[in-house]
């Protein structure tokens, strides 16, 4: 396992980008989580979590943001991060960890910290993770 890093100035920028989206976007009710994710390639991609009235329905914005840089060519993620309504960092859900392991297993991840908000590897985050069995 690795050890948490500080912040620099680009996780500061896209933990920034992260409360810009949901304070711009979020819908009372509605969008509760605002996600910021940069890839290798140095491109930004923003999105809010989609609530909806079956909870089991509902995709998780550090999801959408994959799902965008997915469509754009560009999934080799570097930093992702979320934020809930409040501007606070929160952690990824499980199946966003899987998620975000499958994509980019070297991405690190912006998560709260004991001092505030720090930069880990996701398989930090999701140690002994689930693969398929290459035949």
């Amino acid at each position: 396992m690795s050890r948490p890093e500080a912040l620099n100035d680009a996780d500061i920028s896209l933990l920034d980008r992260a409360r810009s989206i949901i304070a711009l976007r979020k819908r009372q009710d509605w969008h509760h989580i605002g996600c910021a994710m940069r890839t290798r390639s140095g491109a930004v991609f923003t999105a809010v979590h989609l609530e909806a009235y079956v909870g089991r329905v509902a995709v998780c914005a550090e999801a959408i943001a994959v799902g965008m840089g997915a469509a754009a060519g560009d999934t080799d993620i570097s930093v992702i991060v979320a934020v809930n309504r409040a501007g606070e960092v929160v952690a990824p859900c499980g199946i966003c960890r899987e998620l975000i392991s499958d994509y980019a297993p070297e991405a690190e991840v912006i998560v709260p910290g004991a001092e505030g908000p720090e930069r880990v590897s996701i398989r930090t985050l999701l140690p002994n993770k689930y693969t398929r069995a290459k035949n």
